[in-house]
């Protein structure tokens, strides 16, 4: 047999909750528009942010961000083809001068230093082979000019003596002129051996010289063979620490290519990136503060990049020598450049969604604390956190600094609960 089941419980279960449910709301509707008929709303104090209007001096500051990177930074670089044979420091490691960071291997290096060598030695025997060949020609050419001069001297003595036998006859006139002329040939033949013996001097110095020059110039090239020899143990120009190392084990590199980066531990510059709507204002050599977040350390403005990226510019800050011992390259830092010190006036922590120069309604607390009614104000200048006073507030008055935008428009005084 067929049952037929009863839905109108559950129907009525069901139009009885939504019946409850629209009550609420409407409730809820109608109590909020009495309470902002009189054009008052009650918040929980716990809920606001309250701030008191001080006097004094205040720094407006532009805040950014960037890190520390060091001053001096050196780019290390292969001199010639090679393989990485071993890696002996890490990136973050310190080094000191000297310090062997990398090495490599290429054994056509060695061979091209053992070949300089051997035509250095080549060269520096042949250079000793000239001299004495030289010491030999010259050898010979004093002979020949010892042996002229004597010949001179016994013809000279004869002509003498044949010219006192020619004027007592014993001697003709013949034989006397025959003696004369072989004197006077003599005397040219040693003029002649002296300027040839001068001249292959002069000769045999320009030899050498040409020598010894052949020779400092296979001298050079040794040394830059062993040079790129030496390279093959990569080492640290100055104390520092290892940035970066772009090599591994194994690997085959070519001339050019970079192995790694060095930068200083002490010298350090602070790279501050800032809003570009805020970079107008700065100027060279104004104070910055520069947050470590364990030290401050102060700066200056030292460079002003020209180039804008990503809505933002770089800033340049330079450091004291001494940096205490939480500064370290590539450290994530926050920098405040103070652009200028307003003196002696009104100010107030900065309310939310309030801008620069722009007149804003603030809710100012009565003094029963109780209550809070919009008082308009003029503002100035924004410093940090901060933000100066023109007018429309007296020192010690105290506002609401929240962000009630949703209730400006509506609502005129605040009941603080």
């Amino acid at each position: 047999m067929d049952i037929i089941k009863n839905n109108t419980s559950k129907k009525s279960t069901f139009y009885n909750k939504w019946l409850i449910m629209l009550f609420i709301a409407g409730c809820s509707y109608f109590w909020l528009s009495v309470n902002k008929s009189f054009g008052q709303v009650t918040i929980a104090r716990e809920s606001l942010l309250i701030e008191k209007v001080q006097r004094g001096d205040l720094d407006v500051v532009v805040d950014g961000y960037g890190k520390l990177i060091s001053n001096k930074q050196l780019l290390i670089s292969t001199l010639t083809n090679a393989r990485v044979k071993e890696i002996i420091l890490k990136p973050g490691a310190l080094v000191e001068k000297g310090s062997v960071i990398v090495r490599l291997e290429n054994p056509e290096l060695q061979q091209q230093v053992d070949d300089e060598q051997q035509q250095l030695a080549q060269k520096q025997g042949n250079l000793r082979q000239l001299k004495l060949t030289q010491k030999r020609e010259l050898l010979l050419d004093e002979a020949d000019l010892a042996k002229i001069n004597a010949d001179l001297q016994s013809a000279t003595l004869k002509r003498k003596a044949e010219q006192q036998l020619l004027t007592k006859g014993i001697v003709s006139k013949l034989v006397f002129e025959q003696t004369r002329l072989h004197e006077v040939q003599l005397r040219q033949r040693l003029g002649f051996l002296k300027l040839r013996t001068e001249q292959l001097r002069e000769v045999h110095l320009e030899a050498i010289n040409i020598m010894e020059q052949r020779i400092k110039q296979q001298r050079v090239r040794l040394v830059i063979a062993q040079s790129r020899l030496a390279s093959l143990d990569v080492q640290a120009d100055f104390s520092g620490v290892l940035q970066k190392l772009s090599v591994e084990l194994g690997q085959n590199l070519l001339a050019g290519q970079t192995i790694g980066l060095i930068g200083s531990v002490s010298d350090l510059v602070a790279i501050i990136k800032v809003p570009q709507s805020q970079a107008q204002q700065i100027r060279l050599r104004q104070q910055v503060v520069i947050d470590t977040r364990s030290d401050k350390i102060i700066g200056q403005v030292s460079r002003i990049d020209p180039i804008v990226s990503n809505n933002t510019v770089s800033i340049e800050i330079a450091l004291p020598n001494k940096l205490p011992s939480s500064a370290r390259p590539e450290l994530n830092v926050d920098g405040q450049i103070t652009i200028t010190t307003l003196k002696n006036i009104l100010y107030l922590k900065r309310p939310a969604n309030i801008k620069s120069n722009a007149q804003s309604l603030l809710y100012k607390v009565d003094k029963t604390n109780q209550q809070a009614k919009q008082q308009s104000i003029q503002f100035g200048q924004q410093a940090g956190r901060y933000i100066q006073i023109l007018s429309g507030a007296k020192l010690n008055e105290q506002y609401i600094i929240s962000d009630l935008a949703n209730i400006k428009a509506t609502v005129s005084t605040l009941n603080i609960d």
